[in-house]
Protein backbone atom coordinates (compact mmCIF):
# COMPACT_ATOMS: atom_id res chain seq x y z
CA UNK A 1 0.00 0.00 0.00
CA UNK A 2 1.86 2.82 -0.91
CA UNK A 3 2.49 5.89 -2.79
CA UNK A 4 0.73 8.51 -5.25
CA UNK A 5 1.78 11.46 -7.26
CA UNK A 6 -0.58 13.05 -9.67
CA UNK A 7 -1.22 16.43 -11.01
CA UNK A 8 -3.67 18.51 -12.88
CA UNK A 9 -3.91 19.59 -16.48
CA UNK A 10 -5.43 22.26 -18.62
CA UNK A 11 -6.58 25.18 -16.54
CA UNK A 12 -4.81 23.67 -13.61
CA UNK A 13 -5.05 20.67 -11.42
CA UNK A 14 -2.82 18.29 -9.65
CA UNK A 15 -3.90 14.82 -8.78
CA UNK A 16 -2.01 12.34 -6.74
CA UNK A 17 -0.27 9.27 -8.06
CA UNK A 18 1.39 7.23 -5.31
CA UNK A 19 4.65 8.68 -4.43
CA UNK A 20 6.01 5.27 -4.09
CA UNK A 21 5.79 4.95 -7.81
CA UNK A 22 9.47 5.78 -7.76
CA UNK A 23 10.96 2.45 -8.79
CA UNK A 24 13.99 2.27 -6.51
CA UNK A 25 15.32 -0.72 -4.65
CA UNK A 26 15.28 -0.24 -0.86
CA UNK A 27 18.87 -1.45 -0.58
CA UNK A 28 19.93 1.37 -2.86
CA UNK A 29 18.05 3.90 -0.78
CA UNK A 30 20.38 3.29 2.15
CA UNK A 31 17.72 4.33 4.64
CA UNK A 32 17.05 3.12 8.15
CA UNK A 33 13.36 2.34 8.78
CA UNK A 34 11.76 3.41 12.06
CA UNK A 35 12.43 1.03 14.91
CA UNK A 36 9.60 -1.45 15.24
CA UNK A 37 10.04 -1.87 18.98
CA UNK A 38 9.02 0.80 21.43
CA UNK A 39 10.77 1.70 24.63
CA UNK A 40 9.34 0.88 28.02
CA UNK A 41 8.83 4.57 28.78
CA UNK A 42 7.25 5.52 25.44
CA UNK A 43 3.71 6.91 25.88
CA UNK A 44 0.97 4.76 24.37
CA UNK A 45 -0.10 7.55 21.99
CA UNK A 46 3.45 7.82 20.60
CA UNK A 47 3.69 4.04 20.27
CA UNK A 48 0.44 4.04 18.33
CA UNK A 49 1.71 6.84 16.12
CA UNK A 50 4.94 4.96 15.44
CA UNK A 51 2.89 2.03 14.13
CA UNK A 52 0.57 4.29 12.13
CA UNK A 53 3.62 5.76 10.39
CA UNK A 54 4.43 2.22 9.31
CA UNK A 55 0.87 1.61 8.07
CA UNK A 56 1.05 4.84 6.07
CA UNK A 57 4.51 4.06 4.65
CA UNK A 58 5.60 7.56 5.60
CA UNK A 59 9.28 6.80 5.09
CA UNK A 60 8.61 5.46 1.61
CA UNK A 61 7.93 9.03 0.48
CA UNK A 62 9.63 11.24 3.05
CA UNK A 63 13.11 9.67 2.94
CA UNK A 64 15.54 10.57 0.20
CA UNK A 65 18.72 8.65 -0.64
CA UNK A 66 21.39 9.62 1.85
CA UNK A 67 19.08 11.90 3.80
CA UNK A 68 17.83 11.77 7.37
CA UNK A 69 14.61 9.80 7.98
CA UNK A 70 11.44 11.80 7.40
CA UNK A 71 13.36 14.88 6.21
CA UNK A 72 11.82 14.77 2.73
CA UNK A 73 13.39 15.70 -0.56
CA UNK A 74 12.51 12.51 -2.44
CA UNK A 75 11.63 13.41 -6.06
CA UNK A 76 8.19 12.13 -7.00
CA UNK A 77 7.87 12.03 -10.78
CA UNK A 78 4.41 12.76 -12.16
CA UNK A 79 3.05 13.06 -15.71
CA UNK A 80 3.15 16.83 -15.21
CA UNK A 81 6.48 17.42 -13.49
CA UNK A 82 8.40 16.54 -10.34
CA UNK A 83 7.17 17.12 -6.80
CA UNK A 84 9.55 16.79 -3.84
CA UNK A 85 8.33 15.30 -0.58
CA UNK A 86 8.37 17.67 2.38
CA UNK A 87 10.28 17.60 5.65
CA UNK A 88 8.01 16.18 8.39
CA UNK A 89 10.55 16.24 11.22
CA UNK A 90 9.85 18.70 14.07
CA UNK A 91 12.27 21.34 12.81
CA UNK A 92 10.50 24.66 13.31
CA UNK A 93 11.87 26.39 10.21
CA UNK A 94 11.89 23.68 7.55
CA UNK A 95 9.69 20.95 9.01
CA UNK A 96 6.45 20.77 11.01
CA UNK A 97 7.87 21.82 14.37
CA UNK A 98 5.70 24.95 14.47
CA UNK A 99 2.54 23.03 13.57
CA UNK A 100 -0.21 22.19 16.04
CA UNK A 101 -2.23 18.99 16.19
CA UNK A 102 -5.05 20.90 14.48
CA UNK A 103 -2.69 21.93 11.67
CA UNK A 104 -1.67 18.32 11.15
CA UNK A 105 -5.31 17.18 11.18
CA UNK A 106 -6.18 19.73 8.52
CA UNK A 107 -3.36 18.43 6.34
CA UNK A 108 -4.41 14.81 6.78
CA UNK A 109 -8.14 15.39 6.61
CA UNK A 110 -8.53 18.32 4.19
CA UNK A 111 -5.24 18.63 2.32
CA UNK A 112 -4.41 22.09 3.73
CA UNK A 113 -1.02 23.25 5.07
CA UNK A 114 -0.57 25.12 8.33
CA UNK A 115 -0.32 28.39 6.41
CA UNK A 116 -3.63 27.71 4.67
CA UNK A 117 -2.13 26.79 1.28
CA UNK A 118 -3.45 23.76 -0.56
CA UNK A 119 -1.33 20.62 -0.52
CA UNK A 120 -0.72 18.86 -3.80
CA UNK A 121 -2.37 15.43 -3.81
CA UNK A 122 1.09 13.91 -4.12
CA UNK A 123 0.40 13.84 -0.39
CA UNK A 124 -2.48 11.34 -0.55
CA UNK A 125 -4.99 13.17 1.62
CA UNK A 126 -7.90 11.71 -0.41
CA UNK A 127 -7.01 8.50 1.44
CA UNK A 128 -5.70 9.97 4.68
CA UNK A 129 -8.99 11.79 5.20
CA UNK A 130 -10.35 8.42 6.37
CA UNK A 131 -7.97 8.34 9.34
CA UNK A 132 -9.68 9.22 12.60
CA UNK A 133 -8.80 12.29 14.65
CA UNK A 134 -7.29 10.02 17.31
CA UNK A 135 -5.07 8.40 14.69
CA UNK A 136 -4.02 11.78 13.30
CA UNK A 137 -3.12 13.02 16.77
CA UNK A 138 -1.15 9.86 17.52
CA UNK A 139 0.81 10.10 14.27
CA UNK A 140 1.56 13.76 14.99
CA UNK A 141 2.68 12.90 18.52
CA UNK A 142 5.13 10.34 17.13
CA UNK A 143 6.53 12.70 14.50
CA UNK A 144 7.11 15.26 17.25
CA UNK A 145 9.49 12.81 18.95
CA UNK A 146 11.79 12.55 15.91
CA UNK A 147 15.11 14.42 15.86
CA UNK A 148 14.53 17.79 14.13
CA UNK A 149 16.37 18.05 10.83
CA UNK A 150 17.05 21.40 9.19
CA UNK A 151 16.53 20.62 5.52
CA UNK A 152 14.51 22.36 2.84
CA UNK A 153 13.65 20.20 -0.20
CA UNK A 154 14.22 21.61 -3.70
CA UNK A 155 11.38 23.58 -5.31
CA UNK A 156 8.82 21.52 -7.18
CA UNK A 157 9.35 21.38 -10.93
CA UNK A 158 5.86 22.04 -12.24
CA UNK A 159 5.15 24.20 -15.29
CA UNK A 160 2.86 27.20 -15.19
CA UNK A 161 -0.02 27.18 -14.27
CA UNK A 162 0.37 23.89 -12.43
CA UNK A 163 2.74 25.57 -9.98
CA UNK A 164 -0.11 27.71 -8.61
CA UNK A 165 -1.30 25.92 -5.49
CA UNK A 166 -4.64 27.68 -5.40
CA UNK A 167 -5.64 25.82 -8.54
CA UNK A 168 -5.60 22.56 -6.58
CA UNK A 169 -9.00 23.78 -5.38
CA UNK A 170 -10.36 22.94 -8.82
CA UNK A 171 -9.11 19.37 -8.58
CA UNK A 172 -10.49 19.10 -5.05
CA UNK A 173 -13.90 20.32 -6.21
CA UNK A 174 -13.95 17.67 -8.92
CA UNK A 175 -12.47 14.69 -7.11
CA UNK A 176 -12.08 15.16 -3.36
CA UNK A 177 -14.53 15.13 -0.48
CA UNK A 178 -13.30 15.04 3.10
CA UNK A 179 -14.67 12.18 5.17
CA UNK A 180 -17.17 13.91 7.49
CA UNK A 181 -16.86 11.35 10.28
CA UNK A 182 -13.99 8.88 9.80
CA UNK A 183 -14.17 5.69 11.84
CA UNK A 184 -12.12 2.52 12.16
CA UNK A 185 -14.89 0.46 10.54
CA UNK A 186 -16.55 -1.37 9.00
CA UNK A 187 -13.57 -3.75 9.00
CA UNK A 188 -9.96 -3.31 9.98
CA UNK A 189 -8.78 -4.39 6.53
CA UNK A 190 -10.94 -1.85 4.73
CA UNK A 191 -9.85 0.91 7.09
CA UNK A 192 -6.19 0.23 6.37
CA UNK A 193 -6.55 -0.23 2.60
CA UNK A 194 -8.80 2.78 2.02
CA UNK A 195 -7.08 4.95 4.62
CA UNK A 196 -3.46 5.16 5.72
CA UNK A 197 -2.42 2.22 3.55
CA UNK A 198 -3.66 4.11 0.43
CA UNK A 199 -3.31 0.98 -1.71
CA UNK A 200 -5.50 2.48 -4.42
CA UNK A 201 -2.95 5.22 -4.97
CA UNK A 202 -1.04 2.72 -7.11
CA UNK A 203 -3.54 -0.06 -7.72
CA UNK A 204 -6.54 1.94 -8.96
CA UNK A 205 -6.74 3.24 -12.57
CA UNK A 206 -6.69 7.01 -13.01
CA UNK A 207 -8.55 9.58 -15.08
CA UNK A 208 -6.67 11.88 -17.46
CA UNK A 209 -6.43 14.28 -14.51
CA UNK A 210 -4.91 11.50 -12.40
CA UNK A 211 -7.83 11.03 -10.04
CA UNK A 212 -9.06 7.57 -9.08
CA UNK A 213 -11.65 6.22 -11.53
CA UNK A 214 -14.89 5.90 -9.62
CA UNK A 215 -16.21 2.36 -9.57
CA UNK A 216 -12.88 0.79 -10.51
CA UNK A 217 -11.14 0.69 -7.14
CA UNK A 218 -8.17 -1.68 -6.91
CA UNK A 219 -8.49 -2.91 -10.52
CA UNK A 220 -4.85 -2.10 -11.29
CA UNK A 221 -3.05 1.09 -12.23
CA UNK A 222 -0.34 2.51 -14.46
CA UNK A 223 2.44 3.86 -12.24
CA UNK A 224 5.67 5.38 -13.53
CA UNK A 225 6.04 2.86 -16.35
CA UNK A 226 4.95 -0.07 -14.19
CA UNK A 227 1.55 -1.76 -14.20
CA UNK A 228 0.36 -2.23 -10.62
CA UNK A 229 -1.75 -5.41 -10.62
CA UNK A 230 -5.36 -5.69 -9.53
CA UNK A 231 -5.99 -6.29 -5.83
CA UNK A 232 -9.40 -7.93 -5.93
CA UNK A 233 -11.22 -11.24 -6.18
CA UNK A 234 -10.42 -11.85 -9.86
CA UNK A 235 -8.91 -15.34 -10.07
CA UNK A 236 -6.87 -14.65 -13.18
CA UNK A 237 -5.59 -11.08 -12.75
CA UNK A 238 -6.20 -10.41 -9.06
CA UNK A 239 -5.87 -12.23 -5.74
CA UNK A 240 -8.75 -14.66 -6.14
CA UNK A 241 -6.38 -17.64 -6.38
CA UNK A 242 -4.47 -16.60 -3.24
CA UNK A 243 -5.43 -17.51 0.31
CA UNK A 244 -5.41 -14.93 3.09
CA UNK A 245 -2.26 -16.47 4.64
CA UNK A 246 -0.57 -16.26 1.23
CA UNK A 247 -1.42 -12.56 0.92
CA UNK A 248 -0.05 -12.00 4.42
CA UNK A 249 3.11 -13.98 3.64
CA UNK A 250 3.79 -11.91 0.52
CA UNK A 251 3.34 -8.62 2.39
CA UNK A 252 5.43 -9.79 5.36
CA UNK A 253 8.32 -11.54 3.55
CA UNK A 254 8.17 -10.22 -0.01
CA UNK A 255 7.46 -13.68 -1.45
CA UNK A 256 4.99 -16.54 -1.52
CA UNK A 257 4.25 -19.50 -3.79
CA UNK A 258 2.62 -17.18 -6.34
CA UNK A 259 4.89 -14.16 -6.67
CA UNK A 260 7.99 -12.24 -5.61
CA UNK A 261 7.86 -8.56 -4.62
CA UNK A 262 10.09 -6.13 -6.49
CA UNK A 263 10.20 -2.78 -8.31
CA UNK A 264 7.97 -0.09 -6.76
CA UNK A 265 6.42 -2.58 -4.33
CA UNK A 266 9.82 -3.18 -2.74
CA UNK A 267 9.76 0.09 -0.79
CA UNK A 268 6.26 -0.64 0.46
CA UNK A 269 7.29 -4.04 1.75
CA UNK A 270 10.52 -2.81 3.38
CA UNK A 271 9.15 0.30 5.09
CA UNK A 272 5.55 -0.76 5.69
CA UNK A 273 4.00 -4.19 5.23
CA UNK A 274 6.93 -6.26 6.52
CA UNK A 275 6.56 -4.40 9.84
CA UNK A 276 2.79 -4.71 10.18
CA UNK A 277 1.21 -7.06 12.71
CA UNK A 278 0.05 -10.48 11.59
CA UNK A 279 -3.51 -9.58 12.51
CA UNK A 280 -3.47 -6.47 10.30
CA UNK A 281 -1.91 -8.37 7.41
CA UNK A 282 -4.65 -10.99 7.66
CA UNK A 283 -7.31 -8.27 7.78
CA UNK A 284 -5.88 -6.68 4.65
CA UNK A 285 -5.76 -10.05 2.93
CA UNK A 286 -9.39 -10.80 3.79
CA UNK A 287 -10.54 -7.43 2.48
CA UNK A 288 -8.57 -7.52 -0.78
CA UNK A 289 -9.55 -11.09 -1.63
CA UNK A 290 -13.21 -10.24 -1.20
CA UNK A 291 -13.06 -6.99 -3.14
CA UNK A 292 -15.18 -7.36 -6.30
CA UNK A 293 -13.84 -6.89 -9.82
CA UNK A 294 -16.02 -4.54 -11.85
CA UNK A 295 -13.89 -4.55 -14.97
CA UNK A 296 -15.70 -5.90 -18.00
CA UNK A 297 -14.34 -9.29 -19.01
CA UNK A 298 -13.27 -9.36 -22.64
CA UNK A 299 -12.00 -12.38 -24.53
CA UNK A 300 -8.62 -11.67 -26.07
CA UNK A 301 -8.12 -12.94 -29.64
CA UNK A 302 -5.77 -15.92 -29.82
CA UNK A 303 -2.15 -15.08 -30.58
CA UNK A 304 -0.58 -15.84 -33.94
CA UNK A 305 0.87 -19.39 -33.86
CA UNK A 306 4.05 -18.12 -35.52
CA UNK A 307 4.52 -15.56 -32.76
CA UNK A 308 3.91 -18.24 -30.12
CA UNK A 309 6.48 -20.52 -31.74
CA UNK A 310 9.06 -17.73 -31.86
CA UNK A 311 8.29 -16.82 -28.26
CA UNK A 312 8.62 -20.42 -27.12
CA UNK A 313 12.05 -20.74 -28.73
CA UNK A 314 13.26 -17.59 -26.97
CA UNK A 315 11.74 -18.73 -23.67
CA UNK A 316 13.48 -22.11 -23.79
CA UNK A 317 16.81 -20.48 -24.59
CA UNK A 318 16.68 -17.53 -22.19
CA UNK A 319 14.10 -18.17 -19.45
CA UNK A 320 13.68 -21.89 -18.79
CA UNK A 321 16.86 -22.19 -16.70
CA UNK A 322 15.13 -20.31 -13.87
CA UNK A 323 11.42 -20.57 -14.68
CA UNK A 324 11.55 -24.18 -16.01
CA UNK A 325 10.24 -25.35 -19.36
CA UNK A 326 6.75 -25.77 -17.90
CA UNK A 327 6.91 -22.32 -16.25
CA UNK A 328 6.44 -23.73 -12.75
CA UNK A 329 9.90 -22.61 -11.57
CA UNK A 330 10.76 -22.93 -7.86
CA UNK A 331 8.08 -21.10 -5.83
CA UNK A 332 9.39 -18.66 -3.16
CA UNK A 333 12.65 -18.55 -5.13
CA UNK A 334 11.75 -18.02 -8.77
CA UNK A 335 8.08 -17.16 -9.27
CA UNK A 336 5.94 -19.57 -11.29
CA UNK A 337 4.35 -18.20 -14.47
CA UNK A 338 1.23 -20.38 -14.91
CA UNK A 339 -1.73 -18.57 -13.37
CA UNK A 340 0.37 -15.56 -12.30
CA UNK A 341 -1.69 -12.39 -11.99
CA UNK A 342 1.08 -10.08 -13.20
CA UNK A 343 1.72 -12.32 -16.19
CA UNK A 344 -1.96 -12.23 -17.18
CA UNK A 345 -2.63 -8.61 -16.37
CA UNK A 346 -4.64 -6.69 -18.93
CA UNK A 347 -1.75 -4.25 -19.08
CA UNK A 348 1.49 -6.02 -20.11
CA UNK A 349 3.77 -3.16 -19.03
CA UNK A 350 5.32 -4.93 -16.05
CA UNK A 351 6.01 -8.14 -17.97
CA UNK A 352 7.65 -6.15 -20.77
CA UNK A 353 9.72 -4.12 -18.33
CA UNK A 354 10.93 -7.18 -16.45
CA UNK A 355 12.20 -8.58 -19.74
CA UNK A 356 13.74 -5.30 -20.86
CA UNK A 357 15.30 -4.13 -17.60
CA UNK A 358 15.36 -7.10 -15.27
CA UNK A 359 14.40 -6.83 -11.62
CA UNK A 360 15.46 -7.80 -8.10
CA UNK A 361 13.33 -9.43 -5.43
CA UNK A 362 13.03 -7.35 -2.28
CA UNK A 363 15.14 -8.41 0.72
CA UNK A 364 13.36 -8.65 4.08
CA UNK A 365 14.27 -9.92 7.53
CA UNK A 366 12.36 -13.12 6.82
CA UNK A 367 13.99 -13.59 3.39
CA UNK A 368 17.20 -11.57 3.45
CA UNK A 369 18.72 -12.86 0.20
CA UNK A 370 17.52 -10.96 -2.88
CA UNK A 371 17.15 -12.82 -6.16
CA UNK A 372 17.71 -11.14 -9.49
CA UNK A 373 16.36 -11.46 -13.00
CA UNK A 374 18.83 -10.14 -15.58
CA UNK A 375 17.99 -7.61 -18.26
CA UNK A 376 17.38 -8.89 -21.78
CA UNK A 377 16.79 -5.49 -23.35
CA UNK A 378 20.36 -5.43 -24.66
CA UNK A 379 19.94 -8.83 -26.27
CA UNK A 380 16.39 -9.06 -27.63
CA UNK A 381 14.86 -6.69 -30.15
CA UNK A 382 11.32 -5.34 -29.85
CA UNK A 383 9.70 -8.13 -31.86
CA UNK A 384 11.52 -10.80 -29.82
CA UNK A 385 10.50 -9.24 -26.50
CA UNK A 386 6.90 -9.03 -27.74
CA UNK A 387 6.98 -12.66 -28.84
CA UNK A 388 8.30 -14.09 -25.57
CA UNK A 389 5.97 -11.85 -23.53
CA UNK A 390 3.01 -13.03 -25.61
CA UNK A 391 4.14 -16.64 -25.16
CA UNK A 392 4.29 -16.55 -21.34
CA UNK A 393 0.97 -14.67 -21.21
CA UNK A 394 -0.77 -17.37 -23.26
CA UNK A 395 0.85 -20.67 -22.25
CA UNK A 396 0.16 -23.23 -19.50
CA UNK A 397 -3.47 -22.13 -19.23
CA UNK A 398 -2.69 -18.40 -19.17
CA UNK A 399 -4.77 -16.06 -21.32
CA UNK A 400 -4.02 -12.38 -21.93
CA UNK A 401 -3.90 -9.89 -24.82
CA UNK A 402 -0.95 -10.20 -27.20
CA UNK A 403 1.98 -7.85 -26.84
CA UNK A 404 2.96 -5.75 -29.84
CA UNK A 405 6.46 -4.78 -30.89
CA UNK A 406 5.36 -1.14 -30.91
CA UNK A 407 4.36 -1.38 -27.23
CA UNK A 408 7.80 -2.76 -26.43
CA UNK A 409 9.51 0.00 -28.43
CA UNK A 410 7.49 2.67 -26.64
CA UNK A 411 8.35 1.34 -23.19
CA UNK A 412 11.97 0.82 -24.15
CA UNK A 413 12.28 4.51 -24.96
CA UNK A 414 10.69 5.49 -21.65
CA UNK A 415 12.88 3.33 -19.43
CA UNK A 416 16.03 3.83 -21.52
CA UNK A 417 16.68 0.14 -21.96
CA UNK A 418 19.48 -0.31 -24.43
CA UNK A 419 18.27 -1.37 -27.87
CA UNK A 420 19.79 -4.38 -29.55
CA UNK A 421 22.91 -3.57 -31.51
CA UNK A 422 22.62 -5.40 -34.80
CA UNK A 423 26.02 -6.52 -36.16
CA UNK A 424 27.05 -4.64 -39.25
CA UNK A 425 27.72 -6.53 -42.43
CA UNK A 426 31.37 -7.31 -42.93
CA UNK A 427 33.10 -6.31 -46.15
Amino acid sequence: MRRTVLAFAGAALVAALPARIVAQQPVARGLVPPAAATTATEPSQVAQGRYLAILGDCEGCHDRPGGAPFAGGLPLPTPFGTIYSVNITPDRETGIGAWTADDFWNAMHRGVRADGAKLYPAFPYPYFTHATRAESDALFAYLRTLPPVSYRPPPNKLPFPLNIRFLVSIWNALYFKADPAPTTGPTRGQHIVQGLGHCGGCHTPKTFLAADKTGHELEGGDIDNWAAPALNADVRTGLGAWSTPEVAEFLKTGRNVHANGSASMADVIVHSTSKMTDADLAAVGDYLRAHPDHAAATAAPPPDPKVMAAGEAIYVDECAACHAVDGKAAPTYFPPLPGAAVTQSRDPTTVIRFILSGTQTVATDARPTPLSMPSFGWKLDDAQVAAVATYVRNSWGNAAPVVSASAVAKLRRKVAAKPVQKPSASI
